[in-house]
């Protein structure tokens, strides 16, 4: 049985409602809302890049929406959901907008042909803990600045986050940043169109994410999309609980750095046993990348690729 929403938070979802030429007006307010931008630098149009003019560079490909927006200074945006918190998420952030800054430059062209590059990231978790970061809220804005005076520059890379389990639901949501954050925590938990979500742009992205409106191809994938975040979210449970019992055990008998080591190998039987289940069987020179990867971000990022990967070397990418 068909929910009346569907959820915004899957990328086959997100990328519907925000990656298509037939919805750009709700990327535009989107972007709008989550930076804050007052009349003057507000972003008039969006371009969306084109498969040739997206970086090739994997890991900017896994950002769910990556687009060119043109404002009044003509600066670039990366658009990305995230949904699962996977170990260096924040690093991985910032690479993809360090790129998309770099690869602008094609042969000739010069430094000053350069335009900003803003990263705007929705996660389903909270990036920055409140238990560790309490001052970090929902919505944060992070930018290089001069350590002695406080003085901001080099603004040609900026980073917002939208955190979605900082939300406060104990009251209705009343400002845009609110707004956009109750969509897509709660759009496929509604069973009609809320008073707070009745005005456009909100009301436009519920009726994009209507499932009445989804043919059945479309409904096919979005629970696909859905079964795969829940697959990613048990084999990352599956891992952490192998990583932590064994390591634990081995690091009380010869230390942390021998835990760490069989928390490793933990990870890496994990990402043996999926990829064996979705029958995917590692070549010499893979087996072999993957005995001798010693990087506990990397064997993380490879066990939540190999769950929809459809070759080993996907897995591996």
């Amino acid at each position: 049985m068909r929910t009346l929403f569907v959820d915004p938070k899957t990328d086959f979802v997100f990328k519907k409602i925000f990656g298509t030429e037939e919805h750009k007006p709700l990327l535009v307010a989107l972007l709008n809302g989550l930076l804050e931008l007052d009349e003057v630098h507000r972003v008039v149009e969006v371009e969306l890049l084109s498969p040739e003019q997206r970086p090739v560079v994997q890991e900017l490909m896994r950002s769910i929406v990556d687009v060119k927006c043109v404002d009044a200074r003509g600066a670039r945006y990366v658009v990305e959901m995230q949904v699962l918190n996977v170990e260096g998420f924040d690093k991985r952030v910032v690479y993809n907008v360090a790129k998309a800054y770099t690869t602008q430059l094609k042969r000739g062209q010069k430094y000053p042909d350069l335009d900003d590059v803003i990263g705007v990231t929705i996660c389903d978790f909270e990036l920055w803990p409140r238990r560790e970061m309490p001052h970090v809220p929902m919505l944060s804005r992070w930018c290089m600045q001069e350590q002695h005076r406080g003085a901001k520059g080099l603004g040609q890379l900026q980073f917002v986050f939208l955190e979605l389990p900082k939300y406060d639901a104990s009251r209705p949501p009343v400002t845009a940043v609110e707004k956009w954050a109750y969509f897509f925590r709660e759009a496929d938990n509604l069973e009609m169109v809320p008073e707070v979500l009745a005005e456009r742009p909100y009301a436009d992205a519920l009726e994009a994410a209507r499932a009445a409106d989804f043919t059945e191809e479309e409904w096919d994938a979005y629970i696909r999309a859905g079964m795969a975040i829940q697959d990613k979210r048990g084999a990352l449970s599956l891992a952490s609980k192998q990583g932590r019992a064994q390591g634990w055990q081995e690091g009380k008998q010869e230390g942390k750095q021998e835990g760490r080591q069989e928390g490793m190998r933990a990870m890496r039987a994990a990402l043996s046993e999926v990829l064996r289940q979705r029958g995917l069987t590692p070549g010499p020179q893979e087996q072999e990348r993957l005995d001798g990867c010693e990087d506990l971000g990397t064997l993380q990022r490879w066990l939540v690729q190999a769950v929809s990967a459809t070759s080993v070397s996907d897995a591996l990418g």
